[in-house]
């Protein structure tokens, strides 16, 4: 049995994106919670900041997104892992590296971790199941523990020497923390009786730059079959909601914009049409039937269907192994098909019902809340093995 110390050991942290900041926060909160024995320094925002950790440089710092702006940030990105660098190989080196996501970065940070014998702990790892399956043995060679985020991820890693655990879905615990949740349909004055549908049109300007225009006209053409139909857009904190009221400029849909939780508008709505990514999910934890659609520049989609081999695009779809709701890509995500989707979640009461109950498959597998616990517990308890 392994013997515990109450002697503080100390955790390098490193997040590359405010996703990671998030995350990161919540786990320095839950260590600080189990009045663990770690003291947490690192890279992050305000979040992990205000959890309790010493930031060395802010996210911000490495937070960049697109080709052009990562070769412009190239020095300084290079400056802040040659700091990390030293830290790892310094007479005062941590006792763990405790990585989150951003895996162009951090699986080299990792092997410096390894050459420098600090055990390393990678929480969400690389989307290897999507593309990239080389980075499996990467992944191998230089990670002693890692945290799995979906229930399907940890044979992936059968063949590797290294502890590859399913951990939980953060996203479990989000959806915990945001109940309980408003009622929107008394705010606004929506009986139950009407159908009110969520415009879900994610959290980025290139998503509204592809499929904005195509969820509005599917909005229409629902409308035009049910005239006392109402609808949402839940405004992401990434967006500015004056941008998405110019984009409705001239339309005459009753359409409201929500700043509320993507929980609170999700469990509102009768049927959600959606982009795809996290908010699939997030929408599946509500147990709101939906469509998801992607869009994207034709080079684009023609690149990411030679990189990405697949069955399903959604991770509802992912996470079910099947198709729990319906996928619509590219030149299938036309205005027709997709109010044809939602007009027949919102009518057709058999299939609405096959569809949640598909939903609730979903939700069992992710399992229950308590991430951020696991991983603390998880870095803890590395500490004390010193591998």
């Amino acid at each position: 049995m392994q013997q515990t110390t109450n002697i503080s050991k100390r955790v390098l942290i490193v997040a590359g994106e405010s996703s990671g900041d998030l995350h990161g926060g919540n786990l320095i909160s839950a260590a600080r919670e189990l009045n663990l024995p770690l003291e947490f320094f690192g890279v992050g925002g305000s979040r992990m900041r205000a959890a309790g950790c010493e930031i060395l440089f802010p996210v911000e710092d490495l937070a960049v997104m697109g080709l052009t702006e990562v070769i412009c940030h190239l020095p300084r990105i290079h400056n802040r892992f040659k700091r990390l660098e030293r830290q790892l190989k310094s007479a005062e080196k941590p006792d763990l590296l405790l990585l989150i996501d951003y895996p162009g970065f951090n699986l080299k940070l990792a092997k410096v971790a390894k050459d420098a014998g600090v055990p390393v702990v990678y929480y969400i790892a690389p989307k290897v199941w999507a593309w990239k399956k080389g980075r499996i043995k990467t992944l191998g060679e230089r990670v002693d523990r890692l945290a799995l985020i979906f229930p399907f991820e940890p044979p992936l890693y059968a063949d590797e020497d290294l502890q590859a655990e399913y951990v939980g879905n953060p996203l479990l615990d989000e959806y915990t923390a945001a109940q309980p949740f408003k009622n929107l349909r008394t705010e606004l004055a929506i009986p139950e009786t009407e159908p009110l549908i969520g415009l879900f049109p994610g959290s980025r300007r290139s998503e509204l730059k592809y499929s904005f225009a195509a969820l509005l006209e599917s909005a229409e053409l629902i409308l035009k079959q049910k005239p006392s139909a109402r609808f949402i857009i839940p405004v992401a904190p990434s967006l500015d909601s004056e941008l998405l009221k110019s984009l409705l400029a001239g339309s005459n849909l009753p359409v409201s914009l929500s700043h509320e939780s993507i929980y609170t508008v999700a469990s509102a709505c009768n049927a959600v049409l959606c982009v795809s990514g996290t908010v699939t999910l997030q929408t599946a934890l509500c147990r709101t039937p939906m469509a998801v659609l992607y869009r994207a520049a034709w080079l684009s989609y023609l690149v990411g269907s030679w990189l990405v081999k697949i069955p399903h695009f959604s991770l509802v779809n992912i996470v079910a192994g099947a198709e729990v709701v319906r996928e619509f890509l590219q030149h299938q995500a036309n205005p027709q098909a997709l109010s044809a989707e939602i007009l027949r979640l919102i009518d057709d009461q058999d299939y609405r019902s096959q569809v949640i109950n598909g939903l609730e498959m979903v939700c069992d597998k992710l399992g229950e809340p308590g991430s951020s616990r696991r991983v603390a517990l998880m870095a803890a308890d590395i500490c004390n093995r010193k591998i």
